[in-house]
């Protein structure tokens, strides 16, 4: 019989691959981009994100180790779902960017904003996924701990990333998604709902 216990183990594996391959995208999209003419923001903070990330992975393989006990099935089995699900989304977000995502901070001067899937209603999808998984991810083995003291660090982290990121796309953005509000607003006030 698989245990969500047993998944969650092979969870973990499979998102330090896919962070790897998150990484080589990344790479060839910023290549790409700086080749056409962007423009790169946020680098004193990147190495320091990359290396949080590296420390979270290794934290939710420890803590289950350091500190073995008894976890429901069923607290484990949600956290999977949260983080399938949180995963759902980045990949969304990344393939709607499409060329232009990066996990560094890379902009083409001109270029319109992206306002359509996920991004027609969150400003961040990605960083909001990456704090699901952030939460779930440990908690599917039972590393409370990890949750704890990395969802407090992301939640840090992030302060300086989206700050720096929508610093970097300007006024454009603020634009754009300032009339997507809008737009919201009004097909709720249409349909009866509050705007």
């Amino acid at each position: 019989m698989v245990t969500a216990h047993a998944i969650a183990w092979a969870w973990l594996a499979l998102t330090g691959a896919e962070r790897l391959a998150e990484l080589a995208v990344s790479s060839r999209n910023a290549r790409r981009l700086l080749a056409a003419g962007a423009v790169e923001s946020g680098r004193g903070h990147y190495r320091g994100m990359v290396a949080f990330h590296a420390a979270f992975l290794g934290a939710c393989a420890a803590e289950p180790l350091a500190f073995p006990a008894p976890w429901p099935a069923a607290a484990a089995w949600a956290a999977l779902a949260v983080a399938a699900a949180a995963q759902g989304l980045r990949w969304w977000a990344v393939a709607t960017l499409g060329p232009r995502w990066s996990t560094r901070i890379v902009v083409l001067p001109g270029a319109a904003p992206v306002t359509r899937g996920p991004y027609r209603w969150l400003r961040h999808p990605n960083y909001l996924a990456v704090a699901a998984e952030i939460a779930a991810l440990p908690l599917a083995l039972g590393a409370w701990r990890t949750a704890l003291a990395f969802t407090a660090g992301n939640a840090a982290l992030l302060a300086v990333r989206i700050r720096a990121e929508e610093a970097a796309l300007g006024e454009p953005w603020r634009d754009a998604f300032a009339g997507a509000r809008r737009r919201q607003g009004r097909a709720g006030a249409a349909a009866g709902g509050a705007p």
